[in-house]
């Protein structure tokens, strides 16, 4: 029983740690008015979902007199995380997740949830991870600095043995700011974790702050690449805190569908060794 218990307290430090870091690698990549031209290099801010852009950003075509300032989309991917911790055999899981995301001029909503599968030596596990559920506001005060504060709720979908068995509560600020094509981006959060103390087997929860520091570049009005490093407490009392270093890629295919690329490798214990993720949208 120790050794499922160890290996559930694994995958969630991880679970929550991902969560901080696509959080401040998503927010990396920006592309405001939804036209599929990034930030960086749109010549043309602001332009309508309904216009026809070319590769600066800037309108062609008026598909419409009205604009219309309601924007959604949806993103599957598929995920891997491998880790070989010192008192846990190789341990590989998989999932595959949905992201779906609400967004009207300045805010954002957004819900996500994913299904994973564990393999290790002696331990196998499967079924949903936590879900996710908040919003967010952009905040522009000058014009090359983008701020984005939010607030979520991470739902106990995930079923397991270390009463995880309560609602957690986060707070979150990303700063982003643009120099030419290169832009400077860190994020803050902080999670309330609610889940009961397994006293009888030392499991002490707290809460959590995650930071991420990075910079980008737009090698194209299409392609965006980042590298990041991660940092965030482990959920549990007495354990080192989680440490990354991570890539980030985002790819616009055409006006409607886009892909994104994750990797981040473990710096410390308590992180998976290896991490990959791959996604593709669509936005209408």
């Amino acid at each position: 029983m120790e050794k499922n218990y160890t290996g559930e307290k694994m995958k969630k430090i991880v679970l929550f740690t991902m969560l901080g870091v696509l959080s401040s690698s998503l927010f990396a990549y920006s592309d405001a008015d939804m036209d599929g031209v990034a930030d960086g290099v749109d010549r043309c801010p602001n332009t309508p979902l309904t216009d026809l852009v070319d590769i600066n950003g800037c309108t062609k075509k008026v598909l419409s007199s009205q604009s219309d300032k309601h924007h959604f989309d949806i993103i599957a991917g598929v995920n891997y995380a491998g880790s070989n911790f010192s008192n846990l055999n190789q341990s590989d899981t998989f999932s595959s997740s949905l992201q779906v995301d609400y967004y009207y001029e300045n805010f954002s909503l957004q819900a996500s949830t994913s299904y994973y599968k564990t393999d290790s030596d002696g331990y196998s596990d499967s079924g949903m991870n936590d879900s996710f559920v908040g919003g967010s506001y952009n905040i522009k005060p000058v014009q090359n600095l983008l701020i984005r504060v939010g607030a979520g709720i991470i739902l106990p979908t995930y079923d397991t043995s270390l009463n995880n068995n309560k609602t957690d509560y986060s707070g979150s600020v990303n700063v982003s700011y643009q120099v030419g094509k290169i832009n400077i981006f860190g994020g803050y959060i902080y999670t309330m974790i609610n889940d009961d103390d397994v006293v009888d087997e030392n499991i002490i929860y707290q809460n959590t702050n995650a930071i991420s520091v990075g910079t980008g570049y737009y090698l194209t009005n299409k392609l965006y690449m980042s590298v990041a490093y991660n940092s965030a407490d482990s959920i549990y009392k007495g354990y080192e805190d989680v440490q990354t270093a991570s890539l980030y890629g985002y790819r616009s295919i055409d006006k409607n569908w886009f892909m994104t690329f994750f990797y981040a490798y473990g710096l410390s214990d308590t992180a998976s060794d290896n991490a990959v993720s791959i996604k593709l949208g669509y936005y209408f």
